[in-house]
C-alpha cells in the first residue's frame, strides 16, 4: 500500500489530471438514468409531469444542500477523502435505485442520495485539479475536467436506453454503480493525498464563513451567471426526452431516425465540445465577451424552440442540438472564471458557493418545465412553448445582471482592458 502511494505522489500533473478525468466518466455515467428512462417509468409508476419534475429536482436540491459543506471542507481536509465519499454515496444511490425504487417517494429519496454522491466529486474534482496547476493552465484543467462531465453526461442517455432495452431498467441503475465502484477504486489508488497544506493556508479562519466570498464581485459575476446557465441545462437534460417524444407523437412523425435518447447522447457530445471551444475562444477573445455571446444566444433559441420545434420532429431534433451547443458553450468558461478569480486560501469555499448556486438552479429548472406543463394543461405546443419561454426570459435577466457585474479576466486571457 505505501509504495501504490508512493507511487501516485510521482504523477505527473497530466496524469494527475486524466486520473481524475477518468474517474468522472466513470462516477458520472449514471447521472442522468432516470431523465433518459422518464417517459418509461413515468406511465408504469403512474407520476404526474409535476411528480417526475420532483425526482429529477431532488438530485439537484441534495446536491444544493451538501456542497457548501463537502466542497468547503476540501480548505481544510483532503480533497481526496471527500471525492471518495462522494463517490460510495453514488454508488449506493445508483445500486439501491435498481434494487428498491417502486414509485414516488422511494425513487425520490434514492435521487437524491445520487445527488449527495455528485456533491461529493463533482467540484472537488475541479479543487483537486486547481490545486495543481498554474494559473494560466487553470482554465484548460478545469476545461478538461467539465469534457469529461459531459462525456459522461452524454453516454448516461444511451447506455440507459441500451441497458435497459437488453436486461431491463432495474439492471441499468445496478451497472451504473458498479461503474461508481470503479472510480472509488481509481481515485483511491492513483489520486495522492495532500497533507496539511490546506489546512496551514487557512489557519486563523473561519472555514465556512462566506463573507468573503461573496464580496468577491468577480466571482459572484460568474456564479449568478452559473446558477441560471446550470438551471437551463438541467431544464433541457431533464425534459429533452420526454419533450422530443411528444413532438414524435403529436406530429405522427416517420422520420425519427435518431431515437430522443440518442438525441440527447448527441447534444452532450455537442456541448462537450462546445465547452471545449467556448474556453478556448473565451482565452482568445476575452471572457466576458464569450459569456454574454452565449448567453445571448441561449435566449433566442430557447425562446424559441417550444413553439417552433413542435413543428416535426427533425425540425425539434435540429434545434435541440443547436439549443444544447449555445447551452454548453460558456459552461466551462463560468466556472474557470469563478475559480481563477477566487482567492486561493478560500477557492473550496468560492466553488462551494459557485456550485451551491448552480444547482439551486439546476433544482429548479426541471421543476418550471413540469409546473409549467401542468399548469397548461398538459404536453401541449403551447406549454412546451411557455415553459422554454420562461427559462429563456430568466436567462435574459442573468445576462443583465453579469454585464453590471463586469468580471475581471482570468490569467492568459486576452481582453481589451486586462486590468478590469
Amino acid at each position: 500500500m505505501i509504495e501504490t502511494l508512493d507511487r501516485a505522489r510521482r504523477l505527473s500533473g497530466a496524469r494527475l489530471v486524466a486520473a481524475v478525468c477518468g474517474a468522472q466518466v466513470l462516477v458520472q455515467i449514471g447521472a442522468f438514468f432516470w431523465p433518459a428512462l422518464l417517459p418509461t417509468l413515468m406511465p408504469r409508476w403512474g407520476l404526474t409531469n409535476s411528480e417526475a419534475g420532483w425526482i429529477t429536482a431532488a438530485f439537484y436540491a441534495a446536491y444544493m444542500v451538501s456542497v457548501p459543506v463537502l466542497v468547503t471542507l476540501t480548505d481544510r481536509v483532503d480533497a481526496k477523502l471527500v471525492y471518495l465519499f462522494g463517490a460510495a454515496c453514488t454508488v449506493a444511490g445508483h445500486a439501491l435505485f435498481g434494487a428498491f425504487a417502486d414509485g414516488f417517494w422511494s425513487a425520490l429519496a434514492l435521487r437524491a442520495l445520487s445527488g449527495l454522491g455528485w456533491a461529493g466529486t463533482y467540484m472537488t474534482g475541479v479543487k483537486l485539479l486547481a490545486d495543481e496547476v498554474d494559473a494560466r493552465l487553470m482554465s484548460r484543467a478545469v476545461t478538461g475536467h467539465a469534457a469529461s462531465i459531459g462525456i459522461s453526461g452524454a453516454l448516461s442517455f444511451s447506455c440507459a436506453d441500451l441497458l435497459a432495452d437488453f436486461y431491463g431498467w432495474r439492471s441499468a441503475f445496478v451497472v451504473a454503480g458498479f461503474s461508481a465502484s470503479a472510480a472509488w477504486c481509481m481515485v483511491a489508488m492513483y489520486v495522492p493525498r495532500r497533507k496539511g497544506r490546506a489546512a496551514a493556508a487557512n489557519a486563523g479562519s473561519s472555514l465556512f464563513d462566506f463573507r468573503p466570498v461573496f464580496r468577491n464581485r468577480s466571482a459572484m459575476a460568474y456564479a449568478q451567471a452559473y446558477c441560471i446557465h446550470t438551471l437551463e441545462m438541467n431544464a433541457l437534460r431533464g425534459w429533452g426526452v420526454a419533450f422530443l417524444g411528444f413532438v414524435a407523437m403529436s406530429s405522427g412523425s416517420g422520420e425519427m431516425r435518431l431515437s430522443p435518447a440518442l438525441v440527447l447522447t448527441a447534444l452532450g457530445l455537442i456541448g462537450t465540445a462546445a465547452s471545449i471551444l467556448g474556453n478556448e475562444a473565451a482565452i482568445r477573445l476575452g471572457r466576458r465577451r464569450l459569456v454574454c455571446v452565449a448567453m445571448a444566444a441561449s435566449v433566442l433559441v430557447g425562446g424559441s424552440i417550444g413553439f417552433v420545434g413542435t413543428i416535426s420532429y427533425s425540425v425539434a431534433v435540429a434545434l435541440l442540438l443547436l439549443y444544447g451547443f449555445v447551452v454548453w458553450l460558456d459552461s466551462s468558461s463560468l466556472t474557470a472564471g469563478a475559480a481563477g478569480t477566487a482567492e486561493p486560501s478560500r477557492r473550496g469555499a468560492t466553488l462551494a458557493v459557485h456550485s451551491t448556486l448552480g444547482y439551486a438552479g439546476g433544482f429548479v429548472g426541471p421543476l418550471m418545465i413540469g409546473y409549467t406543463l401542468d399548469l397548461a394543461g398538459g404536453m401541449s405546443r403551447v406549454a412546451w412553448g411557455a415553459a422554454f419561454l420562461g427559462i429563456a426570459l430568466l436567462m435574459l435577466l442573468a445576462l443583465a445582471v453579469f454585464v453590471l457585474l463586469r468580471p475581471r479576466e482570468l490569467a492568459g486571457d486576452r481582453s481589451e482592458n486586462p486590468r478590469t
